[in-house]
């Protein structure tokens, strides 16, 4: 009994001290400078917001881009998605303050066809558009109605992507921390993202890993065309992460944290976080069964099998438990530096991630009743026939 309990603590130990020293650094990405110096020409840069309902954000979140330094052109088309709370006229209204309405188009999107998400569609109708509202741009910027950004924001963006001639730059949003349930599980949806998909394997282009943070994304607008549109990922519902993994094939990406894009959307109560988990656990695992019971049993043993075995009475299976323990939560002080809360989080991590566990068990369920990725009124993963 002791050798086995001995041999399990060995492999999770094991399990982190691979993860901390070779799985990509995950855990230690901060927010990256933008190079200093930009192109000698900025190029024309269109913007997409998809908006379904979004009259909260959506005035914050236009007002930004307007307000965005850049030196070159910036044209913004905004999909509402079928809205039934005023979005577009909030968004005319906002352009029309700031004396930008020439600088706006508003498209009033189309019944959601079959096979395509709600958000592929809008972002699609917009990118329709843009032979005729900005057909001198060289990139898409693909944002949401729910973030908002620094003036630098775009400038950043577009000199990175040019200097290194990127198919696609995204920035993953800073997240709302106000209420104790963000505050305890929010960073830990960050970092169980980049423990997924390490920035610095997304970013070498010599690693199939590609990824990206739907929230900000400033796509080639050639590299797009090349790899089909937006149609080449219609019934995603892990989209950026979608269009990470097509346009990798037609150029370099990169993936990082950012430091002036935040979201505007909260998830102030437990179960909103439950919902956001459970919308989209089960695609991450391919609808498989077979992929959650692997994932269960990873989870178990990554997360829930250190402190467990550090109560062990076997002295070896005990310091093999706390060794474990205590790289996982070194792990985490990154993230939570970052997210500026209190490293006595750290240790607690185990908690956050059986929470997470149960909203993925959760996810399957919803799935083979029907309800899968459910958002904004609509069912967008079906139950299998």
């Amino acid at each position: 009994m002791n050798e086995g309990v001995i041999l399990l603590s060995g492999l999770v130990l094991g399990i982190w001290v691979y993860l901390v020293l070779f799985h990509g650094r995950y855990w230690r990405e901060r927010p990256a400078k933008a190079p200093t110096d930009g192109p000698k020409h900025w190029p024309e840069v269109a913007a997409i917001i998809p908006a379904r309902n979004e009259a909260l954000v959506v005035g914050e979140a236009l007002s930004s881009l307007l307000r965005q330094e850049y030196p070159g052109k910036l044209r913004i088309i905004l999909v509402d998605d079928q809205s039934s709370d005023g979005t577009a006229d909030i968004v005319r209204a906002t352009a029309a303050e700031l004396g930008a309405a020439d600088r706006v188009r508003v498209i009033s999107g189309k019944p959601l066809p079959e096979g395509w998400t709600g958000k592929m569609w809008a972002v699609h109708q917009g990118a329709s558009e843009l032979e005729d509202f900005s057909p001198g741009a060289k990139y898409v910027w693909l944002t949401d109605a729910d973030i908002a950004h620094d003036a630098g924001s775009l400038r950043g963006l577009v000199a990175r992507a040019e200097a290194g001639n990127l198919a696609l730059t995204s920035l993953m949003a800073r997240l709302k921390t106000d209420t104790f349930a963000e505050c305890a599980l929010i960073p830990a949806y960050v970092y169980f993202f980049q423990m997924l998909y390490p920035f610095a394997w997304v970013n070498d282009a010599k690693k199939k890993m590609a990824g990206a943070a739907g929230g900000c994304m400033l796509v080639q607008r050639k590299a797009l065309k090349a790899a089909g549109g937006i149609a080449a990922i219609r019934n995603a519902l892990i989209d950026d992460c979608a269009l990470g993994k097509v346009l990798k094939k037609h150029g370099p990406i990169w993936l990082g944290l950012a430091d002036g894009v935040r979201s505007l959307r909260g998830y102030p109560a437990w179960g909103d976080i439950w919902r956001l988990i459970a919308r989209s656990a089960f695609t991450q695992l391919q609808h498989s069964l077979l992929l959650l019971a692997v994932c269960v049993f990873g989870m178990a043993l990554t997360f829930l099998a250190p402190p467990l075995l550090s109560i062990q009475p076997d002295v070896g299976a005990r310091a093999f438990g706390l060794a474990a323990w205590a790289l996982m939560a070194l792990s985490y002080l990154q993230t939570l530096v970052y997210y500026r809360q209190p490293i006595w989080w750290a240790p607690l991590l185990p908690l956050t991630a059986l929470f997470y566990l149960a909203a993925t068990i959760d996810s399957a369920r919803r799935h083979l009743i029907g309800r899968g990725g459910e958002w904004k009124g609509r069912v967008q993963a079906q139950k299998p026939v």
